[in-house]
């Protein structure tokens, strides 16, 4: 059983000594502050909850282990995930990086081998990862052409129900707009409905790029907000992946969104072409998205994996949406790890972590990252409503990570591969699963 770097006592009650916590991440306590935004605290775990905090030193030396300052996180929330993709590379590789590659690719892959079988081994491998590396909330999203809704979703329901108190499992679905204003529209949604979903769909037409406004865009999107009001359902949009400046659906989303007086939750990914707009364009959707009360969750790994692709030629940009002016203008914003290892995104391995070091790096979060360190943990929570996710106070869960770092610095310097992940107060295995285990599923 590997457990990182130390290991913490086996009893029911102990304490984590000396250690440092983003400052953003925690509540119920006044302690020093490091000049990097860190408290440094004392933490007690008693019965698999935090049972207090307190500044460093306070707490008896014979009550745990001195971390020497080791960073100690909540765990972390992936609002958008694509786990019914995952881990198809070796079968199905995307054939030159671009989005219309990515697509064709993971079209011919689903027609020949998206059943039952094949879903839920590769679904499960990703969650073996994920907790290992100290994910506890996750939202997925599913093909939800038909006839694959009616595969997918019930491996989803399983898989939710296997995992529950390991990992938060959500869903959205995700399917081309025109699709919905035919008899597919409602019995999709009444599915997602049945199963304690989300709608969701993706702002282009079926074997469409996302360029410009799709033809009668406003039609289908009110169809859309009608069978989500009809079922009481959440609304979870791919929207304007792109960097095409042109492709302005997000405004007018957030337009008919406050025309309807939508009540539910709204969440847009990837709002790509934002950042190729003039201001004038970008401050005006955010306005309207503020006032529409619209969360945003960014993609920044897959999108700086796709975006501004051309042969033979560097990018010009990194892919991601607007996120400083997001944020500043009043918008929930999180960050999110997207695909992994299919022909969307040929990388990563449902690291969270990773995905917030990276974000910081291709956005700039920094100078201060402040209350950046909220979009792989509180933030995606609240958009879940899980309030006691991605969080530390006295009284929440023992859920925490351990990080041998104790400062940003040395976080976003060195692979953090040592990590402790503490599930309920018990350290659990970090050990990830073998890629030779999907060998018979996808391939060597």
């Amino acid at each position: 059983m590997r457990t990182g770097f130390f290991v913490p006592p086996a009893g029911a009650r102990y304490a984590l000594r000396q250690v440092r916590v983003p400052a953003a991440l925690v509540s119920g306590v006044a302690a020093p502050q490091t000049a990097d935004g860190h408290l440094e605290l004392d933490i007690a775990v008693a019965d698999g909850r935090i049972a207090g905090l307190a500044p460093a030193g306070s707490m008896d030396a014979g009550a745990g282990p001195d971390l020497r300052q080791a960073s100690v996180w909540p765990t972390f929330a992936d609002l958008h995930t694509h786990l019914d993709k995952g881990h198809i590379w070796p079968r199905s590789p995307n054939p030159d990086g671009s989005f219309a590659g990515a697509f064709a690719a993971v079209a011919a892959d689903r027609k020949r081998n998206w059943l039952a079988a094949d879903i839920e081994p590769r679904f499960e491998f990703a969650l073996r990862c994920a907790y290992a590396h100290g994910v506890s909330a996750i939202r997925t999203h599913l093909d939800s052409f038909s006839p694959q809704a009616e595969i997918s979703w019930p491996v989803f329901a399983k898989l939710r129900d296997r995992w529950a108190g390991r990992i938060t499992l959500q869903a959205s679905s995700i399917v081309a707009m025109d699709p919905i204003a035919t008899d597919d529209g409602p019995k999709l949604a009444d599915l997602v409905a049945k199963t304690g979903g989300q709608l969701g769909v993706v702002t282009r037409l079926t074997g469409q790029d996302h360029v410009g406004v799709p033809a009668n865009f406003d039609d289908y999107m009110q169809r859309v907000f009608e069978l989500a009001e009809e079922r009481g359902l959440n609304l979870d949009l791919h929207v304007d992946e792109t960097g095409d400046p042109t492709a302005r659906t997000l405004i007018r989303i957030a337009r008919m969104a406050a025309k309807r007086g939508f009540k539910r939750p709204i969440l847009v990914g990837h709002c790509c072409s934002l950042s190729v707009q003039p201001d004038e364009a970008v401050e005006e959707t955010l306005k309207l998205c503020a006032d529409a009360r619209i969360d945003m969750v960014s993609l920044p790994m897959c999108n700086m994996y796709l975006q501004g692709r051309t042969p033979a030629r560097t990018p010009r940009w990194r892919g991601v949406t607007v996120l400083h002016e997001a944020r500043a203008a009043g918008l929930r914003v999180a960050v999110a790890g997207d695909n992994v290892r299919d022909p969307f995104y040929a990388y990563g391995d449902h690291d969270m972590l990773e995905t917030f070091v990276q974000s910081v790096r291709i956005a700039q979060l920094d100078h201060p990252l402040g209350d950046w360190v909220k979009t792989v943990t509180t933030t995606p929570a609240d958009i879940m409503k899980l309030p006691e996710t991605g969080r530390i106070a006295a009284g929440l869960p023992a859920d925490l990570v351990v990080l041998q770092a104790r400062s940003f610095s040395e976080l976003l310097s060195r692979q953090q591969h040592d990590r402790v992940v503490i599930r309920n107060g018990r350290a659990i295995d970090t050990s990830l699963p073998d890629y030779r285990e999907l060998d018979t599923i996808v391939g060597a």
